[in-house]
């Protein structure tokens, strides 16, 4: 055991010796382990850590919750003029799938809104996202009151003219004031302000502190909903533990035959799911990762062969102390270790200075991305010293054997 660690302190002094002796040479041979290490890492940091923050922004809501509606989230073999004739999802449907769909936690009718002015005294705020939507949205969103309340079922239901602010909309246009029950104009109508949302922080989606929140009833007794009116969707959100097979089946069996649909006529709607949308998030994440680990590949490879084109000259150079060596007796494993942990040891420095580049990197970018946390994690800094070290061992492997067979006659010759 102590001839070995004797051998590494060797081996990690004849490593520190090429670094100072050979500093262009060992600093360009090292350079392609340091981008490697420092591109694999920056980007499965980068990854991670929009991986956390999408799963920080949906983690309010429930995977299994769905949206019943005309349109489609994603890709779909239905035509697009099939599409377009499909009704709109309406108010009353909303109100059948309330009454008679079992195992429904809560179930919200929404109308799709668009930008809109609010105003307060001589504060104007344009291109507002408000959201016409009945008062269940609370619960299946699990939104958070800052301060005041949420609009309550007989309010939502009669629509009566109140609005939820979110957090950025009501700092800029109250300052300092207290919100609650002030009056404020959109729609180009007064609306009484009772509550206002927690600050949610920036997100990759539409972050709710720039968002509001009005009854969808209010908006209907102006602004059509019907079939040439703003489009509707209704929200479900199951209840906990349901067979969702089962539980979606029977949805849209019952929402067939509130729509009149014959057996064999296919669906005038699509039922969009939240497990999707998250499952095509991971993909592309998933994809994300493989295509940074192809590409840093390539320079793993380069820095790989810097780390042999370094060990073949090492061996070459020290040709006369490796017969030498051998004439007092050293084994051809303590030759080939010896270069062995060489290798190693240069290939871990540009590894740790790849991963001192990346760290330095995600403070910079932590400062720069406000609320977006850009981390570090520890098995990213465990992967980077492991993947040195295999390129360090693979690197090294062929010149550490040439150097372990030399015949010491020849070698202290050659050298001479």
């Amino acid at each position: 055991m102590l001839l070995y660690l004797r051998l590494f302190k060797e081996s990690f002094t004849f490593a520190i010796n090429a670094l100072r002796n050979n500093k262009l040479r060992t600093f360009l041979s090292l350079l392609g382990v340091t981008i490697g290490i420092f591109s694999i890492i920056a980007v499965l940091a980068a990854v991670d850590s929009l991986d956390r923050n999408i799963q920080d922004n949906l983690s309010g809501l429930d995977k299994n919750t769905m949206y019943v509606t005309k349109y489609s989230f994603g890709p779909t073999d239905v035509p697009r003029w099939q599409r377009d004739n499909f009704p709109q999802t309406e108010y009353d449907s909303y109100e059948f799938m309330k009454r008679n769909v079992p195992d429904i936690e809560a179930v919200a009718y929404v109308m799709f809104g668009g930008g809109e002015t609010v105003k307060y005294g001589v504060e104007t705020i344009a291109g507002v996202e408000v959201t016409p939507v009945s008062s269940e949205i609370y619960e299946i969103e699990d939104m958070k009151i800052g301060e005041g309340r949420f609009y309550t079922e007989s309010e939502s239901a009669s629509g009566a003219p109140v609005i939820v602010l979110g957090y950025s909309i009501a700092e800029n246009l109250f300052g300092n004031l207290n919100p609650i029950g002030k009056q404020i104009r959109v729609y180009g109508r007064k609306l009484t302000v009772i509550g206002v949302l927690k600050k949610f922080g920036s997100s990759i989606f539409d972050s709710p502190d720039e968002k509001a929140y009005v009854p969808a009833n209010f908006v209907r007794r102006f602004r059509n909903g019907g079939s040439d009116g703003i489009p509707g969707a209704i929200i479900i959100k199951p209840e906990k533990g349901v067979d969702m097979g089962a539980f979606e089946s029977v949805m849209k069996q019952k929402f067939r035959v509130y729509r009149g649909l014959k057996a064999g006529e296919p669906d005038n709607f699509f039922v969009n799911k939240m497990s999707g949308f998250t499952d095509a998030i991971d993909g592309i994440i998933g994809t994300m990762n493989i295509m940074g680990w192809i590409i840093s590949g390539f320079s793993l490879l380069v820095g790989g062969f810097g780390i042999a084109n370094i060990m073949f000259v090492s061996v070459k150079e020290r040709t006369n102390l490796i017969g030498i060596q051998k004439s007092l007796g050293a084994k051809n494993r303590f030759i080939l270790f010896q270069f062995l942990f060489e290798a190693v040891i240069l290939a871990v420095i540009g590894g740790l200075v790849g991963l001192g580049l990346v760290w330095i990197v995600s403070l910079i970018a932590s400062t720069f991305t406000g609320d977006f946390e850009f981390v570090l994690s520890a098995g990213n800094m465990l992967l980077g010293f492991v993947l040195s070290t295999i390129i360090g061992l693979i690197s090294g492997v062929i010149p550490a054997i040439s150097a372990s067979r030399l015949d010491p006659v020849e070698a202290i010759r050659t050298g001479m």
